[in-house]
């Protein structure tokens, strides 16, 4: 099995900042946040090492898996695994695909 370095795009990681801080306002706690952390980690190790089990997205050499209300958007480029976007699905998917196709 390759072992895949992730990089998340600033666009990815600006809108998991964004949840997080949001969900961390909302609350007033950041106990939330903390939990989503943490499955955003396991699921980031399970793409890594079974990259192919998710379904593909409507867009080019794109995969998603979904989290619950949360998405995380990546392509596999030879030893890399590249987090595209971390999507909220309650928002709008018309701004996903303008994130997606710059």
């Amino acid at each position: 099995m390759v072992k895949r370095k992730v990089v998340w795009t600033e666009t990815a990681a600006r809108q998991r900042r964004d949840i997080l801080e949001f969900w961390t306002k909302r609350n007033g706690s950041i106990l939330y946040a903390e939990k989503l952390i943490e499955l955003t980690k396991k699921q980031v190790q399970t793409i890594q090492n079974h990259p192919e089990a998710f379904k593909e997205a409507d867009y080019p050499d794109t995969r998603e898996s979904a989290m619950g209300h949360f998405s995380i958007f990546y392509k596999v480029i030879s030893d890399h695994l590249i987090i595209t976007a971390f999507w909220d699905n309650r928002q709008d998917p018309k701004r996903l695909l303008e994130l997606l196709t710059k």
